[in-house]
């Protein structure tokens, strides 16, 4: 091999390093953001139906509120992730209650990687 081939290809080589580090950079600092930036939040009121920990890379919580607007009608249901190992604590706690979720909404986040969906609970509360 000639020395300008090379040079050439230590250069070509150099080159897609950079670009595969530059990849790898933009996708940790999108992650980063949309995990702490907050679309939307607010709560919703219900009875936990199910709640369980899981996940392919990070294991977080992932449950379902069934939301009754009147007895004897249809409940909506609200499925939601949680990161926080405390609040899925005072879940567990208060499961087969009625409950208020107080959760934020984030957008665009790889939810293979870090949860089901893209509404984290960051508080919960028990109705009396």
């Amino acid at each position: 091999m000639t020395a300008s081939k090379r040079s050439f290809l230590s250069r070509l080589l150099r080159w897609l390093l950079i670009l595969a580090i530059a990849v790898i950079l933009l996708f940790v600092g999108y992650t980063w953001f949309v995990l702490t930036w907050s679309y939307s939040e607010g709560e919703r009121a219900g009875y936990v139906q199910k709640f369980s920990k899981k996940g392919i890379i990070v294991k977080t919580w992932e449950g379902e509120l069934a939301m009754v607007s009147q007895p004897g009608s249809m409940p909506e249901k609200f499925w939601f992730s949680c990161r926080i190992e405390s609040v899925a604590d005072s879940i567990n706690a208060a499961m087969g209650n009625r409950v208020v979720l107080r959760y934020e909404q984030h957008v665009g986040v790889p939810t293979a990687l870090f949860g089901d969906t893209e509404y984290f609970v960051v508080g919960v509360r028990r109705i009396e």
